[in-house]
């Protein structure tokens, strides 16, 4: 039987994983491939060579993470005619179009199932599952930092801050969370999705993308009166007639959304299309077991011929003023008129309410609004108002509401 030589590029926390399961899963890829795959040699800062390790491997595995040199290495892999396998969304993210343009002219494989929701197979679908569908939709939890947070923010009633202490205390958050709870991360993840569901030359800077810092647990109580929970989404659709939104931020789902009950660090990718209406796909997102398992599925499939090179993606316009319901939270002076007066300004932009809350603090009071969907602009434009009017006790905050309902 012949061997298959697997060149890794580092070996931190998923690197060691990855050749663990490697060396544990060999003689059943064998049997599957008829090949045994095996390490033709790692880098890491200390220890190996990257030009040896490149003249010696089939094929690549980037696990380093970062822009450089982890850019030059996959490039230099594909221009030398050998396929790479990667979970750097930052890389794919940023320096997609060199890389699949690379990937492209040698006419050799760039896998990345690991760089999007873990072992959530959403790539793989997309890219050859769904390849003849047109994607109108596809929108996520791909970050299971954000979504541990807020699933306990719900279940316990904790504060965004102790929520956050607890996920680094479980290791579902870094030391440095800014990249997960900001949404950057799953930003760049969006960025790929949309790679693939329109073929679009999406770059991480065209993406709109807000975090859950400013979530309270006020937020959260009143999200339970109204029958929604909380979650961050990243969406890339089609809208307008050609142009496309790709954009991450919270949202309140209600329940018959598929992705509303997935709770704690799992990630769930849906994907909508009039050929198969939606379909949901989820589990763990994050650990190291998990994204290696990720990788060597990757390594099997570029083992097996013959490989399909993305197509070049093409320029899309993308649109960020889009329609959406909307959840606005007022804390104001408890006399009279002011609802009436918060209820003209809607008016006037041409937002129609939905259902109100109202609560008494004393001589104080909190208004919990949702809105009919209605364009981002209008509802920011009436928001801007209202932040003026002098009975407000803090600025409006306000969170947007996705109202699909799946049967």
């Amino acid at each position: 039987m012949t061997s298959f030589s697997v060149g890794l590029l580092g070996h931190g926390t998923v690197g060691a994983a990855f050749e663990a399961l490697l060396a544990e899963r060999a003689e059943a890829i064998a049997a599957t491939t008829g090949r045994r795959p095996e390490l033709s040699g790692v880098l890491t800062r200390s220890r190996g060579d990257f030009d040896d390790i490149l003249a010696r491997s089939d094929l690549v595995v980037e696990l380093m993470g970062g822009l450089e040199p982890a850019r030059d290495h996959v490039v230099r892999t594909l221009e030398a005619g050998k396929p790479v396998v990667t979970a750097n969304k930052q890389l794919l993210s940023q320096h997609g179009d060199e890389l699949f343009g690379a990937a492209h002219t040698a006419g050799v494989d760039l896998r990345f199932e690991a760089a999007v929701g873990g072992v959530v197979p959403a790539i793989r679908v997309l890219h050859e599952t769904l390849a003849a569908a047109e994607v109108e939709r596809v929108h996520g939890i791909v970050n299971g930092t954000t979504n541990f947070i807020l699933t306990e923010m719900t279940r316990t009633g904790a504060s965004y801050a102790q929520a956050l202490a607890d996920a680094q205390r479980l290791g579902y958050a870094e030391a440095d969370p800014s990249d997960d709870v900001n949404g950057k991360d799953a930003a760049a993840k969006m960025t790929i999705l949309a790679r693939l569901a329109f073929g679009a030359a999406v770059g991480l800077d065209q993406v709109t993308y807000e975090g859950i810092e400013h979530v309270t647990s006020a937020d959260i109580a009143y999200a339970r009166e109204l029958r929604l929970s909380l979650k961050l989404i990243g969406t890339a659709e089609r809208v307008d007639g050609g142009g496309l939104s790709v954009r991450v931020h919270p949202a309140f789902l209600y329940a018959g959304h598929p992705l509303a009950s997935v709770d704690g660090s799992f990630n769930a990718v849906t994907i909508e299309s009039p050929a198969i209406t939606e379909i949901t796909l989820s589990g763990p997102g994050a650990g190291g077991s998990q994204t290696a398992s990720a990788v060597l599925g990757d390594v099997v499939s570029a083992m097996l011929p013959p490989p399909v090179p993305p197509a070049p993606a093409a320029p899309v316009e993308i649109v960020s003023d889009i329609e959406s319901a909307f959840y606005l939270h007022l804390e104001v002076a408890d006399r009279p008129g002011v609802l009436a007066q918060i209820a003209e300004i809607l008016g006037l932009q041409g937002v129609s309410v939905k259902s109100v809350v109202q609560e008494g603090l004393g001589a104080d009071a909190r208004l919990t609004i949702v809105v009919h969907p209605i364009r981002e602009s209008k509802f920011l434009a009436a928001v801007s108002l209202i932040g003026r009017l002098d009975f407000l006790r803090v600025p409006p905050r306000w969170i947007r509401v996705i109202e699909e309902v799946f049967e």
